[in-house]
This record gives C-alpha cells, sequence and structure tokens, in this order.
C-alpha cells in the first residue's frame, strides 16, 4: 500500500484511513455530510497526491497527444489546461485526464491514480518519434483547496492574485516561499477553487501553511469521500464507475470534449457511432422513494424489462434527494422519463432528470 507525504499528518488528525486506488488515503476526518456542505459554502482541502503525473516533450510533443487523445491539444495556448480523454482501439476509454500546456514543447498530463501504469504503457506504445516522456508521479504532491473562499484562503501564501486565475487556467509562481510551483483554477468537486502541485518534500510545510491561512475562513481537512459526493451532484464521472475501457466518449456524454476536427486513436469509427445514433446513454436520475442506488444496481423500465446499470449513486448533502447516475438504453434518457432502480430485489420509483443535480 503506498502513501503519501502527508500520510501522517491525516493519522494525527483522525482521519480515517482506506485503501484507494493503491494507496492509504483519508476517506473523511468529521464525517461526510459536514466536509461536503463546508466546501459548498466555505473552503476545503483535499490531498490528491495520489494522481499522476506525466511531462511530455519535445518536437513531437503535440502530435503524440493528438493521436493519443480525443480533444483538440493544438487549441490550447500557454498556461492553459484541457479536459480529455484517451480512447482505446475498440471504442472504450483507457482514461480520462487533464492536459497542461507549459509551451509548445512541454505539456503535463494529470491521470487518475489507478491507471498510472496503465496510461503509461499506452502512451508509450504510440511514442513513435521518441518524444520524452517522464513519469513524476511519486515525486509530486497535489493539494486541492476547494470552495467559494478558496481564493481568499490562498492569497496571503502566493504573490499571484489568484482572482485573476481564469478557469482552467494555470501559473508557475512563488507559494508558501517556493518557487514554480504549479498553481491551476481546477477542481472536481462544482465548486470553485485551485489545485497546487509541488515536490514532496515541501508537502507538510504547504499542508501546515494552507490550514493556517484558510483557518479564519472557515478551511476543513476533506476526504476523498466529500469529493465523491460533490463530484456526483455535478455529474461528474469517476474513471471505474462512469466510465472505463467499455464505455465510448459518446455514450458517456463527453461528446464536448471529443473533437473530430483530427485524427485519434478510433477516431473514424467514433464520428461514425455520432453520426449512426449510440444505443445507450449516461444519464442522471433522482430516487422518489426512500433508499440509496449504488455502483451496479439495475435499471428497469415501467414493464419490469432491464434496460441498464447504475454507476454511481449518493444521499446528496447539499440536495437531501437521494441521486445518481448510470447507463440506460438511448430511448429511456429524455428528462423525466420514469424508471425504477432494483435494490436487493425491491424496485425503487427513479426519473431522468438533467445533468448536473447542483446548480451554484
Amino acid at each position: 500500500m503506498k502513501t503519501t507525504a502527508l500520510t501522517q499528518k491525516h493519522i494525527d488528525l483522525g482521519a480515517k484511513m482506506v485503501p484507494f486506488a493503491g494507496y492509504k488515503m483519508p476517506v473523511q476526518y468529521q464525517g461526510v455530510t459536514i466536509e461536503h456542505l463546508n466546501v459548498r459554502n466555505k473552503v476545503g482541502v483535499f490531498d490528491v497526491s495520489h494522481m499522476g503525473e506525466f511531462f511530455v516533450e519535445g518536437s513531437h510533443a503535440l502530435d503524440l497527444l493528438q493521436r493519443v487523445t480525443s480533444n483538440d491539444v493544438s487549441a490550447l495556448v500557454d498556461g492553459q489546461i484541457q479536459y480529455t480523454c484517451m480512447p482505446n482501439l475498440s471504442g472504450g476509454i483507457v482514461d480520462d485526464l487533464l492536459v497542461y500546456r507549459f509551451n509548445a514543447e512541454k505539456y503535463m498530463l494529470v491521470v487518475n491514480a489507478s491507471n498510472i501504469e496503465k496510461d503509461w504503457n499506452w502512451i508509450q506504445q504510440f511514442n513513435t518519434d521518441n518524444v520524452y516522456i517522464s513519469n513524476q508521479s511519486d515525486y509530486y504532491s497535489l493539494l486541492a483547496v476547494q470552495g467559494p473562499k478558496a481564493s481568499q484562503a490562498l492569497q496571503s501564501l502566493t504573490s499571484l492574485n489568484l482572482s485573476d486565475l481564469k478557469y482552467y487556467t494555470f501559473a508557475l509562481t512563488n507559494f508558501c516561499g517556493f518557487k514554480e510551483v504549479i498553481i491551476s483554477a481546477t477542481g472536481y468537486t462544482g465548486a470553485s477553487g485551485f489545485e497546487i502541485y509541488f515536490p514532496n518534500h515541501i508537502a507538510e510545510l504547504i499542508w501546515e501553511s494552507i490550514l493556517e491561512s484558510g483557518k479564519s475562513y472557515g478551511i476543513q481537512p476533506t476526504g476523498l469521500a466529500a469529493r465523491d459526493t460533490l463530484r456526483i451532484e455535478m455529474g461528474f464521472c469517476l474513471y471505474g464507475n462512469d466510465i472505463n475501457d467499455e464505455t465510448s466518449p459518446l455514450e458517456a456524454g463527453l461528446t464536448w470534449i471529443t473533437k473530430f476536427n483530427k485524427n485519434f486513436n478510433y477516431s473514424k469509427e467514433l464520428q461514425l457511432q455520432k453520426e449512426n445514433g449510440i444505443k445507450r446513454k449516461r444519464v442522471g436520475f433522482e430516487i422518489l422513494d426512500r433508499g440509496i442506488a449504488r455502483k451496479g444496481y439495475t435499471i428497469l423500465n415501467e414493464n419490469d424489462e432491464e434496460i441498464g446499470f447504475v454507476t454511481s449513486g449518493t444521499m446528496s448533502p447539499s440536495l437531501q434527494k437521494s441521486i445518481g447516475m448510470g447507463y440506460v438504453n438511448s430511448e429511456y434518457a429524455k428528462s423525466d422519463t420514469k424508471l425504477h432502480i432494483l435494490i436487493r430485489n425491491k424496485k425503487l420509483m427513479a426519473q431522468v432528470v438533467k445533468l448536473p443535480f447542483y446548480k451554484s
């Protein structure tokens, strides 16, 4: 079981530690609902150092990224970030990831912790022009500071005007007295905020500094359980649940990151899929009866015919409703369509709702 540079800090704070993607990670400190609502209303800090970081460099770096990712990397300018995915050769998704452009010949990829080795091997098999790729995952720590008061909580630690950093852009800047820390206006909670990348050896100092600077703004350490409930409220995909090697980007509702103005792995087949129509779609649903949907539960139509399956579900702390996502046959994907979720041989009434569930 791997650990992050901050594992002992979490233990000292009384966090409940659990295995996640091969790492020992804090799932909660005070409780999921408390931590979730604090991020929605104030600010929370997550240790997400388990995420992977690859640096892709050289004159053919862009060509390689255009080949392996679905979004159009050529549209990026220096300091911009792009959400994208890597399609496999059968229409599924190898991983979803972020691409950071430092300059025309240097990029950083941020990949899911459970897929670090898989992604590395996948990209390398298409690296025919000897692009220099380095896996820096074990050397970087990553903190996500999320919530409406995130910029106020962090501003005293940097000379960068955080309110000027636009969504999905980043800067190399000074932070806590250290040079060239990466600060990006990103996150996976639907709350405004930042993600901060830095070497492991300064992790404890930065963690303590953030907690101190954010104290008057109500900052709290926040675990992965609240990160999950926050992303479900926004309808964001979690790899391994809502997307995987068998789900296509179009089925997953990721058409907006699938650009057909370039050639990429499986692009021609995906374009045909788009033109011909898809047989199933990822949808959001609200359960109208008492109960919570979990991954793998069966979705039925009103005639008790199996039409899909649940991929994520929770009781929303913000909305006080039971919500979830899953794949259904396309004819059942319209808003307000009535469904049944089969939970332990009991059918619960549900209806399709438009994503995101939570609207700030």
